[in-house]
């Protein structure tokens, strides 16, 4: 399969469901831009918002690169909450699976996941996380949907 998130500019909805630790789940809805600088070098900015929650959003920056192999790719990742991360992402066969950790936090080990599950050319499911030290904090189960240019 051949990917398109993350490798093509686009505009990319977002919905499903937040569930943070010992909390209910929250409906969760977003916006995610993909755009190419160069030949090799990404940014994507999400935004996150929780329209039956008096919640702040989330606003997610990244800039990456890609590998030599176009298999790989390395990225900074500015989160509105949690500051500043670098992390990796693999494409595989069917999915796209990043990780990513913070930058400075010393002891206590903040690192997030993430695997976009390849479904077709416009849509991918996502599963992603935030973990400090042992236990997972919350996590966000989505599906992410490419939209349609106008002509």
């Amino acid at each position: 399969m051949t990917h398109t998130f993350i490798l093509e500019s686009g505009k990319w909805t977002i919905e499903g469901n937040w569930l943070e630790r010992n909390g209910m789940l929250i409906n969760v809805k977003g916006k995610t831009i993909v755009t190419w600088d160069r030949t090799d070098w990404f940014s994507m900015v999400t935004k996150l918002i929780f329209p039956t929650q008096d919640r702040e959003d989330i606003i997610l920056r990244y800039k990456g690169r890609l590998d030599n192999d176009e298999r790989r790719y390395t990225f900074l990742l500015q989160h509105s909450e949690l500051g500043k991360f670098e992390g990796e992402g693999w494409l595989g066969v069917d999915s796209i699976i990043q990780r990513y950790w913070v930058l400075g936090n010393g002891a206590q080990r903040r690192s997030g996941f993430e695997n976009l599950l390849h479904l077709d050319q416009e849509r991918y499911y996502s599963t992603s996380g935030v973990v400090i030290g042992p236990s997972m904090t919350f996590v966000m189960e989505a599906t992410i949907k490419r939209e349609r240019q106008s002509k």
